[in-house]
């Protein structure tokens, strides 16, 4: 008998996904992946206020994963729907909240930064081959999540308030662009991860992986250019010598840079060089699975403990 299906719906400030799952030999095994680059972070005005705009878009993309939901018939129990760093931050929340309940007949769930640090280690867990201490860095829209594990063990983890949407508008919003707009990140990175970078180094790690939209931005570059897909400083200092040597902000003299990509593409690279440099990383591997991989294991682990207990 096959199982029911169920979904995670993870809304990022970058982007909202969706997976739909089933459980085959105790695992939960992927039928389909929606996603939509939303970049909900994008309109946070200064008076903390998510604009109509980006709003609107924001609702159209969950009335899509709604009509999908009733395609995979996923039953209301059997579903997820999880928020991140803007929708714990803007000032009109509840009007979201109230316009989608709706859409999806289902509540939004808004977790803390810690909280979706478990489940993006969780994800990477589930699907990231190798042994070790590991460092695992998500560069989100809006927040950015570091954790240090031992294989199931979560020795460390922390969520700071670094994102490529959000950085974007701060200090890349005019091209071209130029070296001290890179100075400018890479120091206030510093004063936001200061605080954390006694524990990061005492702790210590074997491998670094890195999960989100700006890792995958840049492995998709090198995958297309057929060189390693590891990120290093030196791979960094190339695109960011390639950033600069830009006229516009449409960088599309960038070989292999997808149309998609390129609007946080420029801070995503400066992000990554700044934690490159502040943490003395040699090598940053991309990571099988995050928070939205996290969060439909935890869903099935969930509904297994239902059908145990019924």
């Amino acid at each position: 008998m096959q199982t029911p299906a169920y979904a995670a719906i993870t809304l990022g400030s970058n982007s909202f996904n969706m997976l739909v799952a089933r459980t085959i030999g105790h695992q939960p095994v992927i039928i389909a992946k929606y996603k939509r680059k939303v970049r909900l972070a994008e309109g946070i005005t200064k008076d903390g206020i998510l604009n109509e705009a980006v709003m609107a878009r924001g609702l159209d993309c969950l009335a899509m994963f709604a009509t999908m939901l009733k395609k995979h018939h996923i039953d209301a129990d059997h579903l997820a729907v999880l928020a991140t760093a803007t929708l714990r931050m803007i000032a009109n929340a509840d009007d979201f909240h109230r316009r989608a309940l709706p859409i999806l007949g289902h509540p939004i769930e808004v977790i803390s930064g810690m909280r979706e640090a478990e489940l993006i280690y969780q994800g990477m867990m589930a699907t990231t081959t190798g042994q070790g201490r590991r460092l695992v860095i998500d560069i989100g829209g809006a927040s950015t999540e570091f954790i240090v594990g031992d294989g199931h063990s979560v020795l460390f983890k922390t969520s700071v308030p670094i994102g490529s949407v959000v950085f974007n508008k701060q200090f890349f919003s005019a091209a071209p662009f130029q070296q001290l707009d890179f100075d400018d990140v890479y120091h206030h990175i510093y004063t936001v991860i200061e605080p954390h970078l006694e524990m990061l180094r005492n702790l210590g790690w074997h491998t670094v992986v890195g999960a989100s939209g700006a890792v995958q931005s840049v492995v998709s570059v090198l995958a297309h250019r057929e060189v390693s897909e590891v990120i290093t400083l030196e791979v960094l200092t190339g695109l960011r010598d390639e950033i600069l040597a830009q006229s516009d902000a449409k960088l599309a003299q960038i070989d292999g840079l997808r149309a998609d990509r390129r609007p946080t593409f420029v801070s995503g690279v400066a992000i990554l060089l700044a934690l490159f440099e502040h943490l003395s990383i040699d090598a940053l591997h991309l990571s099988g699975g995050a928070l939205r991989e996290g969060v439909i294991h935890m869903l099935a682990q969930r509904l297994s403990l239902a059908v145990n207990d019924a």
